[in-house]
């Protein structure tokens, strides 16, 4: 049985392009999450396994309703963490997606007029403070090219601090975008 992650007989680039066998429609992510990524989602995940267990202790000894509040916030950090590690940009024969953490947007490649990297001031790990860096951009058929935030950047948490990661993933976005949106 194949397992989906890269094994050490594999190349990077063999386990991430398109087969030509597998399903263009079929939304897939171009790049693994970064470790930034990973590791908060595992401390927000080991954190609601305390607020869970907590929950167990509330109901064997208190009331139903406080348990049931505690549960609830377990849930939500689960949720949370889940949805950490969705985020990112998805592409497909449909189009482009960028899953954000409580938004997702899809833009048919008919919509899509180009996808380029510049070189511009980019939000660290997405907090107001910026940094000089690199982004990839798209520009659309109903917007301006000023009106769309980047897809992806060099300091994100998938890419911090690995901009090789970036470069490829670019590459493989702009190779999507090259395929599909001459549609």
């Amino acid at each position: 049985m194949p397992l989906p992650f890269l094994t050490a007989d594999r190349t990077f680039e063999a386990a991430w392009s398109a087969l030509p066998y597998a399903d263009p429609d079929r939304w897939r992510r171009p790049y693994r999450p970064g470790p930034w990524r990973v590791g908060v989602a595992a401390l927000g995940l080991l954190l609601a396994s305390f607020v869970l267990f907590g929950a167990v202790l509330i109901a064997l000894t208190g009331s139903a309703s406080s348990a049931g509040a505690v549960l609830g916030a377990g849930l939500a950090l689960v949720a949370g963490a889940l949805r950490l590690l969705r985020m990112g940009v998805w592409v497909s024969g449909r189009g482009l997606r960028q899953v954000r953490f409580l938004v997702t947007r899809t833009v048919p490649w008919a919509r899509v007029v180009s996808l380029r990297t510049v070189q511009q001031p980019v939000r660290w790990v997405g907090l107001p403070r910026t940094v000089q860096g690199q982004a990839l951009a798209l520009v659309r058929k109903d917007r301006g090219a000023g009106d769309t935030p980047p897809l992806l950047t060099t300091h994100s948490l998938d890419f911090l601090g690995r901009p090789a990661a970036f470069d490829r993933a670019a590459d493989v976005v702009e190779a999507w975008a090259a395929e599909y949106g001459r549609g």
